[in-house]
């Protein structure tokens, strides 16, 4: 019994040491003040403002060049290669000496062509004297018709004669012409392929080659799509193509596009067309890759933005504006043309927002900000 009582004693003090406890705790706060939730800061972030401007519009393709002209340099006729007048790989202008061939035996055969036209013009000469004088005769009744008809006849004979004679001098002298093998354009020859001292037949031996390369052509593939939109431009007026080198982001050569096919390709779904480039520099070579950009029209009031503002998620491309009370607000957007560093976006903004362009990372729609500095959009 003794116990028992002792058991309730420590039990009740317990208990009421456990309840001042808990009142302790209640109401400690309370006199001490409790500590709230530390305020969300203001995170810093670069803003631009959304500017309407009016952009260019441009179809893009890669793309590969081609000489307008191109020829294999042969010899037309034969005989020993005497001298090659243009180093390999050299610039020649139209007119330029390219290769001579030993031109001696086409020196003979055209003084003996000429020869041959002196003694048949001597001959005519003669037998028209004796046919004036057969004339004469027979007109006095002293020569026989039939006579005078020979002398007629054989007068015609020694005409024709003449006339193979100059045929034959005109033969030989483009012969002799033929010795020396000149450039018919502007280009660049390539590699010699008959070195001095080689006898070279008439169509047989190939010498070189020699392209031109201003202007040149850039040949590309336009979509079945696309197509509308490139033939509107040009009936529009003249189809600028600008031409980047790769690895460029400057157009170092601009011409128009001069051809468009007349069919369209069945398995590819695409038409092939060609700008002309006026290669001054000469810095584009055939059969080079490049890629080529057209102006098909400009667009009047766009709504440009940093491309560095475009996020994306599962529903689309959003970008983050300053809302009021300069919070974070989300809007999703329609993405055009790309200007430079900046993107027309053609829903989701209107002009004068500002567009949050850096620490997207860092920011949620409904955050604070403290915007800075503002950049306008420029192309």
């Amino acid at each position: 019994m003794r116990i028992w009582k002792s058991f309730l004693g420590v039990t009740t003090t317990l208990a009421v040491l456990g309840a001042g406890a808990y009142l302790g705790l209640r109401d400690g706060p309370s006199k001490a003040g409790a500590a709230t939730p530390p305020t969300a800061q203001a995170m810093p972030v670069p803003v631009t403002k959304v500017v309407k401007q009016t952009v260019p519009i441009y179809l893009e393709y890669s793309a590969r060049t081609e000489a307008i002209r191109k020829v294999t340099l042969q010899a037309k006729v034969s005989g020993y290669l005497q001298e090659q007048g243009a180093a390999d790989g050299a610039d020649v202008k139209a007119g330029d000496l390219l290769y001579r061939i030993d031109p001696r035996d086409y020196v003979v055969a055209l003084n003996h062509a000429k020869a041959q036209l002196e003694r048949d013009s001597a001959s005519l000469e003669y037998l028209r004297s004796n046919r004036d004088r057969g004339n004469e005769l027979a007109t006095s009744g002293y020569l026989a018709k039939d006579s005078f008809d020979q002398r007629n006849s054989t007068v015609h004979q020694a005409e024709a004669s003449l006339a193979m004679s100059r045929a034959a001098v005109q033969t030989a002298e483009l012969n002799l012409g033929y010795t020396e093998i000149r450039a018919p354009f502007d280009g660049r020859l390539g590699r010699n392929l008959a070195p001095q001292g080689t006898l070279v037949a008439s169509g047989g031996t190939i010498l070189n080659d020699l392209v031109q390369l201003s202007p040149i052509y850039v040949t590309f593939n336009p979509s079945e799509a696309e197509l509308a939109d490139i033939m509107k431009a040009r009936a529009a007026g003249k189809l600028e193509a600008e031409v980047f080198l790769p690895g460029e982001t400057e157009a170092r050569h601009r011409g128009d596009v001069t051809f468009v096919d007349n069919s369209i390709r069945a398995q590819t779904g695409t038409i092939v067309a060609r700008a002309t480039i006026q290669n001054a520099d000469l810095s584009l070579l055939p059969g080079q890759y490049v890629r080529v950009r057209l102006l098909i029209r400009e667009q009047p009031d766009a709504l440009l933005a940093p491309v560095a503002a475009i996020g994306s998620s599962q529903l689309g491309k959003y970008v983050y504006v300053v809302g009021e009370g300069d919070v974070v607000e989300q809007r999703l957007v329609s993405l055009g043309p790309s200007v430079g560093k900046f993107v027309a976006l053609s829903s989701g903004v209107s002009e004068n927002d500002r567009v949050i362009s850096g620490n997207l990372q860092k920011i949620f729609p409904g955050a604070p900000i403290a915007p800075i500095a503002e950049a306008k959009a420029q192309q």
